[in-house]
């Protein structure tokens, strides 16, 4: 059941965005942006945690899971090391998808030839 409750959110997730971006002016990065921030401030108040509790890892493959991702590294590192945690934390559970990311967009961006 877990696997279709995965699917449902997921699904979700992008349906939420492609009526914003078929019914409004907004750019795919604005919607982007308005995911990773309400990710984000649903971690701020532990629902996304519930979530993913309930929807297995549905939760963590759309892009609000990395507004989730930068809040919650950066509150944990915030009660060890006070404010300055804040920062610390901020890219420590992502760094490595950020990483990848950039590793994978220079290898790509060398072999293929990007048009007008």
């Amino acid at each position: 059941m877990i696997y279709i409750y995965s699917f449902l959110f997921a699904g979700f997730v992008c349906m939420i965005g492609q009526v914003i971006l078929d019914n409004t002016k907004l750019t795919a990065g604005h919607i982007t942006s308005i995911f990773v921030v309400v990710g984000a401030f649903l971690d701020t108040f532990s629902i996304y945690d519930k979530i993913i509790a309930y929807v297995g890892g549905g939760a963590l493959v759309p892009i609000t899971s990395f507004g989730h991702l930068l809040i919650h590294g950066a509150l944990a590192k915030a009660q060890d090391f006070g404010i300055i945690g804040l920062t610390m934390g901020m890219f420590d559970l992502s760094a490595s998808g950020i990483v990848a990311a950039i590793v994978f967009a220079f290898f790509l961006a060398l072999i293929f030839k990007p048009k007008n």
